[in-house]
C-alpha cells in the first residue's frame, strides 16, 4: 500500500486505511481500529515508521463529562443484599441518556476517572427496584499479561488469534452512598451470567474468560474472591509501551473468571 501525507493526514486515517487494506476486522465484521492504532504506535516508537503528529486541537479531543444533578450524591442506601430483591444490570448501549449518566458517574466517583473503553465493550447501570446503585463496564482485554497467559497456556499465535474471547472488567463502581453488604460480589456474579449473552447479541460471538486488575495498595480484591474469581498473579507495574522495564504504574493483582469450563480447550486449539 502506497500512501501520502495528503491522503492520510492523521493517525486515525492511517489506522482505518490499514484495516481496510488488510481486511482486519473483528469477528462481528467491524474494523479493528483500536488494534491498528496500537500496532502503528508501537512501530512508530520502534523506529519502523513515522506517524504524523498527534492532533492537539482541543475541539477534537475527548472532553470530560459535564457533571449534572443526575449524578449528585443521594441519601444513603444501607442494609444487606437480601434487601435488594430485583438486582439488574441495565445495558446503556443505544441509549444516549443512560450512556451519558454512566460516563458522568465514572468521572465523578471512580478513582481512575473516565476514559473511553477500548474496542468491543458492554457498559451497565446497576439498579434495584428503581434505585441506582453503581456502574460496571467491560472492554477489550490486555494485549499480553504473563500470569494470565501462563494460566491459559496458549502460545503467542493462539493469543493473537483469540484474544477477543477474553474480556476485561475495566470499571466497577458502587456509588459512595451505597453501603450494602455482599452487594459487590452479587453484582460480579450477575455480570458473569449476563455478559456472555449480551456480547453474543451485540458482536456475534461469546467470550470465554473475564479478567480484571485490582490495585493492590487500594483494594484487597475481597469481592472478586467472594464471587469465585481466581487470582493468578500480579502486574509488573509497567505501562503498555514500556520497552525498558521502568516501573511507573501501580502494581495490580490479576483476577480471572472462566465463563466456560472448556475455555482452555478453545483458546489453545491448534
Amino acid at each position: 500500500m502506497t500512501a501520502s501525507r495528503e491522503q492520510y493526514p492523521t493517525r486515525a486515517a492511517i489506522a482505518r486505511a490499514v484495516c481496510e487494506e488488510l481486511d482486519w476486522r473483528t469477528p462481528g465484521g467491524e474494523l479493528k481500529l483500536m488494534s491498528a492504532r496500537v500496532a502503528l504506535l508501537r512501530m512508530h516508537h520502534d523506529g519502523y515508521i513515522v506517524l504524523p503528529p498527534t492532533v492537539n486541537n482541543p475541539s477534537v479531543r475527548a472532553k470530560p463529562p459535564r457533571l449534572t444533578a443526575a449524578s449528585a450524591p443521594q441519601l444513603p442506601i444501607r442494609g444487606s443484599r437480601g434487601d435488594l430483591p430485583e438486582l439488574r444490570l441495565v445495558s446503556v448501549s443505544g441509549n444516549r441518556q443512560q450512556g451519558r449518566l454512566w460516563r458522568e458517574l465514572v468521572a465523578r466517583y471512580h478513582y481512575l476517572g473516565y476514559q473511553p473503553l477500548p474496542g468491543a465493550q458492554m457498559r451497565y447501570l446497576i439498579e434495584s427496584c428503581g434505585l441506582l446503585l453503581g456502574v460496571i463496564g467491560f472492554g477489550a482485554a490486555a494485549w499480553k499479561i504473563a500470569p494470565r497467559d501462563r494460566f491459559i497456556g496458549w502460545t503467542d499465535a493462539q493469543r493473537q488469534a483469540r484474544l477477543h474471547l477474553v474480556v476485561n472488567n475495566a470499571r466497577f463502581l458502587l456509588l459512595p452512598w451505597v453501603q450494602v453488604r455482599f452487594l459487590a460480589s452479587s453484582v460480579l456474579a450477575l455480570a458473569a451470567r449476563q455478559v456472555g449473552d449480551d456480547w453474543q447479541a451485540r458482536y456475534g460471538y461469546r467470550p470465554l474468560l473475564l479478567e480484571t486488575f485490582v490495585e493492590r495498595d487500594r483494594f484487597a480484591g475481597t469481592s472478586y474472591a467472594a464471587a469465585n474469581w481466581i487470582r493468578v498473579g500480579q502486574t509488573q507495574g509497567r505501562g503498555k509501551l514500556d520497552r525498558y522495564t521502568h516501573r511507573h504504574k501501580p502494581v495490580k493483582d490479576i483476577w480471572l473468571y472462566p465463563l466456560d469450563r472448556r475455555f482452555r480447550e478453545v483458546l489453545c486449539a491448534p
